[in-house]
């Protein structure tokens, strides 16, 4: 047992945050199929540029564990945790978002088509699927096994990991769409100023983006 456990609200904020725009692109993109919502260029530039993002985002996340997480947890619980689905929900996820980000393409070249709407919106519905089914694995069985055997400086090296190569631009103001009042205030402290700064910064641009996705 280490005497500080390490903080997850970053990485469970993270996991809700991938989650939740699964399952909103597929909603939207769903419309989009059924002539709900007006498939306009500039509406499926903006879908293509995000979820080009949301799937660099999420292959950098379970990239970071398998490279980082995994040997630390390996290292200091050893048998009390079997990672092997866990890696096998990341080897599947690869092809999958490579899937979502050739059909984003195709429908941002054909944005009135509601088939290509519809195949993403598919893609994006088996996407959101597997991640709540891993998220939730993994949240279940290594996240008591992260605070029993993890140190604080160890985790800090993991959350490093994470933040290296991520997009501050895309990455913030997702965190603030998805996080409790409690949670950004907890963030605040534990970042300082900084992200305040930062989030007012990048807040507008990301604002701009979702009305014209979201309406």
């Amino acid at each position: 047992m280490t005497n500080t456990e390490p903080n997850l609200l970053g990485i469970t904020i993270n996991h809700r945050s991938m989650r939740g725009d699964a399952r909103r692109f597929a909603d939207v993109t769903r419309a989009m199929a059924e002539g709900r919502t007006q498939g306009t260029p500039g509406r499926a530039r903006a879908i293509r540029r995000y979820l080009s993002e949301l799937c660099d985002g999420i292959h950098h996340h379970h990239q970071a564990e398998d490279d980082v997480l995994w040997p630390v947890l390996r290292e200091t619980a050893g048998a009390e945790v079997d990672l092997a689905e866990l890696t096998d929900d990341h080897r599947e996820l690869d092809p999958l978002l490579d899937r979502v980000r050739a059909e984003a393409a195709a429908l941002a070249a054909a944005p009135g088509d509601p088939e290509a709407a519809g195949r993403l919106s598919d893609s994006l519905a088996t996407l959101r699927d597997l991640l709540d089914e891993h998220i939730d694995d993994e949240e279940r069985t290594v996240f008591p096994v992260i605070r029993r055997y993890v140190t604080h400086k160890q985790w800090q090296r993991v959350e490093d990991a994470v933040r290296k190569g991520s997009k501050a631009g895309f990455e913030l103001p997702r965190i603030e769409r998805y996080a409790t009042a409690d949670e950004l205030g907890e963030l605040v402290r534990m970042a300082g100023p900084v992200l305040r700064l930062t989030l007012a910064a990048v807040r507008p641009g990301f604002r701009r983006r979702e009305r014209l996705i979201f309406g």
